[in-house]
């Protein structure tokens, strides 16, 4: 009977093994498909984020100012 066990333990751990060897397969294999950015696209990239963040911050900046004289207003 510890025998069972024991075999059964083997061959779940090594099944656990070859099914992780088969997902880190996979998950190369895809992470070749990948299309990087060279450099010069990534800093336009980054720049395209950084000057929205600052933009959409402005606006809630804007929008918060106005609501909070309002209110300061009617309060």
């Amino acid at each position: 009977m510890a025998t069972k066990s024991v075999a059964k333990a083997k061959k779940e751990n090594q099944s656990f093994v070859e099914k992780s060897k088969k997902f880190f397969r996979g998950v190369w294999l895809e992470l070749k498909k990948v299309h990087w950015p060279n450099q010069k696209q990534l800093v336009t990239y980054t720049a395209v984020v950084l000057v929205a963040t600052v933009t959409v911050a402005a606006l809630i900046w804007i929008v918060d100012s106005i609501l909070s004289f309002i209110l300061g207003f009617v309060l």
